[in-house]
């Protein structure tokens, strides 16, 4: 598997209003909108994406993601599975395909895999 890049990374806070002022206001990132998605995203300059989501556990803990980007996201989840590491199937969205895994450091990460956006 070749990683290309990490195209998106994200957080899940339980102060969800006052991270995303910080992110917009202090950081200076520009909020987007993308179809299918439920975490507020926004944009780096140079089209990376950062995303802020209230916590999805009960007990307030999050997780936090770094996507890695990938050419075949397909072929990239199989490589996983070969080398014994579950996924929690592929996802999608209007900008990306997607799997989430655990890495041996008990973390959670992404594979990503950019979505044809040309017109058509």
């Amino acid at each position: 598997m070749e990683i290309r890049g990490i195209r998106f990374v994200g957080t899940h806070s339980p102060a969800h209003e006052e991270m995303c002022s910080f992110v917009r206001d202090v950081l200076g990132l520009t909020p987007i909108e993308i179809e299918g998605v439920g975490a507020t995203l926004f944009a780096t300059t140079g089209g990376d994406a950062f995303a802020v989501a209230p916590p999805y556990e009960k007990d307030g803990v999050g997780e936090r993601t770094v996507g890695l980007l990938v050419e075949d996201l397909d072929a990239a989840v199989a490589e996983l599975h070969a080398a014994g590491v579950e996924t929690d199937g592929v996802s999608e969205n209007a900008r990306w395909r997607y799997t989430h895994f655990y890495a041996p450091d008990g973390k959670l990460y992404e594979l990503v895999e950019e979505r044809d956006l040309a017109p058509g």
